[in-house]
């Protein structure tokens, strides 16, 4: 597998980590999910992320699902979620999926930050732990992470570790902080980089228009996100924006904290595509009053999107 360069571009869909309803990892179900990316066609996958339960797995079982997805994954980009307290479990886990083939890795900032040199001293050292040659991508989510970092501060982690190719952008309001960074690159002070954006997707119609390269984030229909990024490079900003327009109140609905990853699996299980929505033990549950309302959204998204009609009749690709 190729390895993640600055060049990046397109929709890598975020992973949930499918569990059975007794909280054992589903690995035909994860055969499922890198399958059903393929098909839309994802250029990449990210895995272990927040969005992947990934501090509820050992050690152990993270290298298990990490590995599975990549060598599941073929032709797609795989990047691997390393975020963790120390760098020893770090280091394990990178190198355990970049020889398994993984193009790169993610790394958050753990909470504790507080100034921009502490910030800027832990991403080099995160970069000597995993090592010189891993490429590596810096997420930014202020929202969920309590660790705010000015597009200064990006753009000299980005410049003091060459291994860094890619911004996982999820701030909020966070506009503007693309702008300001790819301005940097245009007077010379920032290296290429490659911007692909998060937060469920709830920004992604304006983030495109703001230069990002791309989407990573987890909505149930990665189809949106990879046609809201195709329309809106082609120029067409009215169709990318009435497309993204019909889903949004569901993806709203799914942005919902402590709420959102539950919505997400019964919509993936909805599609056929994981076998049960069950998180692992903390995690919440979906009642069936919210199922209601996510059927409801469904049928509402489905009168401008056929893909979001999840009637029996419908494959579980759309």
């Amino acid at each position: 597998m190729t390895k993640l360069t600055a060049q990046a571009a397109g929709t890598f869909a975020i992973a949930p980590t499918p569990f059975h309803d007794d909280g054992r990892i589903d690995e035909r179900s994860i055969d499922r999910l890198v399958d059903f990316y393929a098909e839309v066609g994802c250029e990449g996958v990210t895995v272990l992320g927040i969005l992947g339960e990934a501090p509820k797995l050992d050690a152990v079982e993270a290298e298990q699902v990490a590995i599975r997805f990549v060598r599941r994954a073929k032709t797609m980009q795989v990047i691997v979620g390393v975020s963790a307290p120390g760098f020893a479990s770090m280091r394990s886990l990178a190198r355990a999926s970049m020889d398994a083939g993984a193009a790169g890795v993610m790394i958050a900032p753990p909470p504790s930050l507080r100034t921009d040199d502490q910030i800027i001293n832990y991403f080099k050292q995160a970069q000597e732990a995993t090592g010189e040659d891993v490429p590596w991508v810096l997420q930014d989510y202020p929202l969920t992470l309590n660790v705010v970092f000015t597009p200064a501060v990006i753009r000299k982690i980005v410049m003091d570790n060459p291994s860094c190719v890619m911004l996982k952008h999820e701030d909020w309001p966070g506009l503007e902080k693309i702008s300001a960074l790819r301005n940097f690159q245009k007077d010379g002070s920032l290296r290429p980089l490659s911007i692909l954006c998060g937060n469920g997707g709830l920004f992604l119609d304006f983030e495109m228009e703001r230069g990002a390269d791309g989407a990573m984030t987890g909505y149930a229909f990665p189809e949106l996100l990879i046609d809201v990024v195709k329309l809106s490079r082609a120029g067409q900003r009215d169709a990318a924006h009435d497309l993204f327009d019909a889903h949004l109140p569901l993806i709203r609905y799914e942005q919902q904290p402590g709420a959102g990853l539950a919505v997400r699996k019964y919509v993936l299980q909805k599609r056929g595509i994981i076998a049960s929505s069950a998180q692992r033990k903390p995690g919440a549950s979906i009642t069936p009053t919210a199922k209601a309302e996510v059927d409801y959204l469904l049928s509402r998204v489905a009168r401008v999107d056929r893909r979001a009609n999840l009637q029996p009749q419908s494959s579980a690709a759309g």
